[in-house]
């Protein structure tokens, strides 16, 4: 590493000072009608050029370093920049200006990327919002946005932030995720891949449930690669993360209320408008609200096969709160109405998991089978069994089915679709 010849804050005063000089200098108007690489090319001219004039004993790291962030903060999100384009990286948590955190294969980790103050992140905030036409002022104190890659971005400041700024960026992976993957991962078993796979393909009405950051969204990505390619689908999302394959797909996302507080459409008002659009299946990112009496509906109506997500810490802990969402839409209905048209509904419940050590399983796979008295009826047909945790804190487990054949089997075999019946023998295991 070459010797270092400025403090940190040094640099960031100069790099500040640099930044402003060629922005005086620079014709704005024609950064959009350049290539981006030309762009940069020039910007890093101009700092070099500015550097000499400054005649400061910089190494040849710190020069390079200076002329890179001025870049970014030119063209990217500022000091932000690298993280989002290291592919390592899945979310970016900024904690106010001088705690900037990340997470890597399920760990957090501090980073020492800094921001030069408060005002300075609160800038970048502002630029990422009104780059998706969003604002975020002290009459908006919060923004939910998406970045032009897909990744979702939260932001909150003060007053409702009391310690300064807060900016919270889950990256949106370019190479979508696929089973293989999940399988290499150790996240799910070949047989439990095999059964989840046939479920799609035969039509069930699934819902996927896990905690923040267990996967739900990626193993929803994952597993609608098993809906073929000649149905069409219709995805409903407040931010738009999936990455369907198929040709036939129609997205659809949620909108905000403008500033004068108008023009709000809702999860709900797009589950309404998907019924009319002729869909073979409906995919809600995640059902939050009101919107569950709409998709419930439509999975008892002819449009099986949908798929969802739910915040749940278990599968009878997300039917509890379906429950409570369908009791949000208005509707008096009873508690035993709403568990029938539930278990009338939903076939499948996957439950997702994120693990101390990171790495994110499926944990449970459940088939719902009816109603017994006012009580919704499931069995567990695979699970991941703990054993404890090695000396490098990596969690010890194994995936076994249960050993009970699911009663959809019969409906596998109606629509012709094979599966190899052993994968339901309780005494195989996978580790």
């Amino acid at each position: 590493m070459p010797q270092s010849f400025a403090a940190p804050m040094d640099l960031q005063v100069l790099k500040g000072r640099i930044h402003r000089q060629v922005m005086e200098q620079m014709n704005l108007r024609i950064l959009d009608q350049l290539p981006i690489e030309q762009v940069r090319q020039q910007i890093g001219n101009l700092v070099r050029e500015m550097l000499v004039k400054e005649d400061l004993p910089l190494n040849q790291h710190e020069r390079d370093q200076i002329s890179q962030e001025v870049q970014d903060e030119i063209l990217g999100y500022g000091p932000i920049e690298p993280l989002l384009r290291d592919p390592t990286v899945s979310d970016i948590l900024v904690n106010t200006a001088k705690r900037v955190y990340v997470e890597r294969k399920g760990k957090l980790e501090k980073t020492d990327v800094i921001f030069q103050n408060n005002d300075h992140l609160q800038r970048i905030i502002e630029k990422i919002a009104t780059s998706v036409g969003r604002r975020i002022d002290e009459s908006s104190p919060m923004v939910d946005a998406r970045l032009p890659d897909g990744s979702r971005v939260n932001a909150i400041i003060p007053p409702l932030s009391i310690d300064g700024p807060v900016l919270s960026i889950r990256k949106f992976s370019v190479d979508p995720l696929t089973m293989r993957d999940l399988l290499n991962f150790k996240s799910i078993a070949p047989p439990m891949a095999e059964f989840l796979a046939a479920a799609v393909k035969a039509r069930m009405n699934i819902l996927i449930s896990g905690g923040t950051g267990s996967g739900k969204t990626t193993l929803l990505n994952v597993i609608s690669g098993n809906i073929p390619d000649n149905e069409r689908i219709i995805s409903i999302e407040d931010s738009a993360e999936l990455q369907l394959q198929q040709p036939h797909v129609v997205r659809l996302e949620t909108r905000p209320p403008n500033i004068e507080g108008v023009g709000e459409v809702k999860q709900r008002d797009l589950v309404r408008n998907a019924l009319r659009m002729r869909p073979d299946r409906i995919i809600v990112g995640e059902v939050r609200g009101a919107e569950a009496l709409d998709m419930l509906q439509a999975m008892n109506t002819g449009h099986d096969g949908s798929l969802t997500t739910i915040h749940a810490n278990t599968s009878r802990d997300a039917l509890t709160r379906l429950e409570h969402m369908v009791g949000m839409s208005g509707m008096t209905l009873a508690t035993a109405v709403i568990r029938q048209q539930v278990a009338a509904a939903i076939n499948l419940i996957i439950q997702s998991e994120r693990m101390s050590d990171g790495r994110r399983i499926i944990s449970s796979i459940q088939e719902i089978t009816g109603m017994e008295e006012t009580v919704v009826n499931m069995q567990e047909i695979f699970s991941f069994v703990r054993k404890g945790v090695d000396e490098r804190g990596k969690v010890i487990g194994e995936f076994r089915a249960s050993g009970i054949r699911p009663r959809m089997l019969k409906r596998f075999q109606e629509r012709g679709i094979l599966i190899d019946e052993n994968c339901f023998d309780p005494d195989k295991v996978y580790l």
